[in-house]
């Protein structure tokens, strides 16, 4: 079987398809609906695996999940480094996102090869707020990754006390939400190794 050949883009639509990008990432969620109803196929992706849902999560654009989800966008789709939509709203403990992405449809236990799923990463980074979403919207805790991992068992990997201890009575009353607890930054570290201490980001 031969591997499928990207096709190579003259200099004028290049620089059509990184102005999409740029605006995905932006948050312009009515001129990406107005694309989208011109026949804009939204799991359009870019040089590294990245789809416009993906970059639409990553960056925090509730509106933009949206309105890719209704126009049929892929939530496990998977970039280059193995991460989806969903992972990637766990990794930033964004709500909001993964309220999003969860109502429109995305699988909540989906784990793409090489990664994790959101609630190994939820529980990962002790984002308590993120697993009982998770585990709401019907998260398997007892999930195991490739390398037989759980995400309690990553949890006490990375000494992320609340999850531990969430994940240990997950069929009891949710725990209060510690006030400290915010979205992640850009800069934090790459959600497939832990031990990095710097990421790309899409």
């Amino acid at each position: 079987m031969t591997t499928p050949v990207r096709p190579e883009l003259d200099a004028e639509t290049y620089a059509r398809v990184q102005e999409l990008f740029a605006l995905v990432r932006a948050g312009d969620a009515a001129t990406l609906a107005r694309l989208l109803a011109m026949g804009l196929v939204p799991n359009l992706r870019d040089g590294k695996g990245d789809s416009l849902l993906m970059l639409a999560a990553y960056h925090g654009h509730v509106d933009a999940v949206r309105v890719l989800m209704q126009h049929g966008a892929d939530a496990t789709l998977a970039n280059d480094r193995g991460q989806n939509p969903l992972g990637a709203a766990a990794f930033k403990g964004d709500l909001a996102v993964a309220n999003a992405l969860l109502e429109g449809g995305a699988p909540v236990d989906d784990q793409p090869r090489g990664g994790r799923s959101a609630l190994m990463l939820g529980a990962m980074f002790d984002c308590v707020e993120m697993i009982e979403l998770l585990l709401a919207h019907g998260a398997n805790p007892d999930h195991a990754g490739t390398d037989g991992a759980t995400a309690l068992d990553l949890a006490r990997g990375m000494g992320a006390d609340r999850a531990v201890e969430r994940l240990s009575r997950r069929s009891a009353a949710p725990m209060p939400m510690a006030p400290t607890q915010r979205r992640r930054t850009t800069d934090s570290i790459d959600p497939i190794d832990p031990s990095q201490t710097a990421r790309t980001h899409p």
